[in-house]
């Protein structure tokens, strides 16, 4: 694993993405501060092969993601141009480029795990989809969420109108959409935009502390919670009954459930062990 580097004067050579484990908690800093931590083709499939590990990972429990620098991520890189003498892709080529992208946002937002964003700066079009894709964002007091998308003449994706929607309704999702404008952190808490704010001093620690307390915790609980809350998103509710009866059976035969019990009992904090 490579050390996180939270520096804005970071070299060219760096990668473009780095990983840390901290315990049980696996933390992806896009690496590109000069740049705002804009997204590229290199930086996407980094990214998603990251994410995609984290996801199987049994010695993962939780994953933050955050931007290096001073911001999260500002979105796709304008400047990227094609290789010199490449043709132009077809729609139907770029449409699966950007279908692979969004296989990204599929994984945080769907894997067995809590996945969190750590805005400590500009979270921008793909950028903030990331970010919403995330079951917690954490965000720094003056950290700047915008769709953005309307002011590049761009539609959006990485999933950004399905989580806006679901986060703040089909109306302010719209107005957020065709306005493109600037939200601060404490405007995106009271929309329900991200989920806490913090100092930026205080930003990391923070959520390394929820982070901690999730990998930490009772995994097979967490892991049927998450499913019983993506279900919600899609289902009935006969089917979100169904999925629940069947995760807290499943639940009740763990030794974390049992553990949980004999803990109450004794007065004590439990110590979950994932199984």
């Amino acid at each position: 694993m490579s050390s996180n580097e939270n520096s804005s004067d970071a070299p060219a050579s760096a990668p473009s993405l780095t990983v840390m484990q901290e315990g049980r908690v696996r933390v992806l800093t896009m690496n590109r501060p000069n740049r705002l931590n804009a997204l590229t083709a290199e930086l996407h499939e980094r990214l998603l092969e990251a994410v995609r590990q984290a996801a199987e990972d049994r010695d993962v429990g939780a994953v933050v993601l955050t931007g290096a620098g001073r911001a999260f991520c500002s979105g796709g890189d304008m400047g990227e141009g094609r290789p010199a003498g490449s043709a132009r892709p077809t729609v139907e080529e770029r449409a699966d480029d950007l279908l692979g992208h969004g296989e990204t946002a599929r994984l945080l937002h769907g894997m067995p795990k809590p996945t969190l964003a750590m805005l400590n700066g500009v979270a921008a079009g793909a950028g903030l989809a990331l970010a919403l894709a995330c079951d917690l964002r954490i965000a720094a007091r003056d950290a700047i969420l915008t769709t953005a998308y309307v002011k590049v003449a761009l539609s959006g994706d990485l999933g950004s109108s399905y989580f806006l929607t679901r986060l703040v309704g089909p109306a302010r999702a719209r107005e957020l959409l065709f306005l493109g404008e600037k939200i601060g952190a404490e405007e995106a808490l009271r929309l329900g935009l991200v989920n806490r704010v913090e100092d930026p001093e205080a930003l990391r620690d923070a959520t390394m502390r929820i982070a901690r307390q999730l990998a930490e915790g009772p995994s097979v609980a967490l892991r049927y919670m998450k499913q019983n809350l993506l279900c919600a998103e899609l289902r009935t509710l006969e089917e979100v009954l169904q999925q629940e009866a069947f995760g807290m059976a499943r639940c009740g035969r763990t030794q974390d459930a049992k553990e949980a019990a004999l803990a109450f009992r004794e007065k004590r904090a439990p110590i979950f062990k994932g199984c």
